[in-house]
């Protein structure tokens, strides 16, 4: 009996590492969805001052929409599979309204910095930065701080977050309008290890469990996942399920404490 347990766990095991993680610019709706951010709220005008809007460009009259977050006055933290095969990016801040940011800053891709070891396969080390003109604080244009050195171990397995960003609302709709947020409890890497397998998920990654639907969803990508209780981002949104937002699968994040050296060898930024 104890064999016949082994063999049916390994073959589960099996199963779920077929499931291949999907970016989430590129992740399927499966069927309608309520929420924007997936059963989220809508965001008041100030409430996430560090997230903005961006629009990519590929050179070649398409483009792709995904969130970033403000780090510095003249940086903005992303994910790479947003910056992976674009020429130029339209960079939006303050806004609620995604048409309707306070200003705007085009960026030619000689200003993006995506990380050397970014995997197109497994979607390992999804961290992109992008170097802008210099932008002034206040009020709706603001910076997130990033995690302390002395937190860089930290799994933050069971704390709040703030998840945010302009995500899909239907099956056929392109990127919400209005800024969407949700609040996230932070999951056991082991959950998304037993979904996507080891090979996709490391201790680089920050699970999302979302048994009831709440999370992120297509057109999300490089959004921030902000701390409740110290307002420090610790996750790019990376990842979904092939099989839709409202699977209730696991999604899979950029760790941020994993590249707090990479970011403050490239942009001068650490605490």
């Amino acid at each position: 009996m104890k064999v016949l347990g082994v063999l049916l766990i390994s073959a589960l095991a099996l199963v779920a590492a077929v499931e291949k993680p999907v970016p989430f610019k590129d992740v399927p709706l499966g069927r309608k969805i309520s929420g924007r951010i997936t059963n989220g709220y809508p965001a008041y005008e100030g409430k996430v001052p560090y997230i903005v809007t961006l629009l990519f460009d590929n050179g070649a009259g398409s483009g792709w929409y995904c969130g970033g977050s403000i780090i510095g006055n003249t940086w903005v933290l992303t994910a790479a599979h947003c910056t992976h095969g674009a020429n130029s990016v339209t960079i939006g801040y303050g806004a609620v309204w995604r048409q309707q940011p306070q200003y705007s800053h085009w960026v030619h891709q000689s200003d993006f910095i995506q990380h050397h070891a970014y995997d197109t396969s497994t979607i390992n080390n999804d961290i992109s930065l992008i170097r802008t003109p210099h932008v002034d604080f206040w009020s709706l244009v603001n910076k997130v701080e990033l995690p302390r050195y002395e937190d860089r171990y930290n799994n933050y397995y069971g704390w709040w977050a703030l998840l945010s960003g302009w995500g899909k609302t239907s099956d056929t709709s392109g990127v919400s309008d209005y800024l969407n947020c949700v609040d996230i409890q932070i999951a056991d890497n082991s959950i998304c290890e037993a979904y996507y397998g080891t090979t996709s998920i490391t201790p680089n990654h920050v699970c999302i469990s979302t048994p009831e639907n709440k999370g992120s969803c297509s057109g999300d990508s490089g959004g921030p996942l902000v701390l409740h209780d110290d307002n420090r981002q610790v996750a790019i949104v990376s990842f979904g399920s092939s099989a839709g937002c409202l699977s209730n699968s696991p999604k899979g994040m950029t760790r941020v404490t994993s590249y707090l050296d990479w970011i403050r060898d490239n942009t001068g930024i650490s605490y």
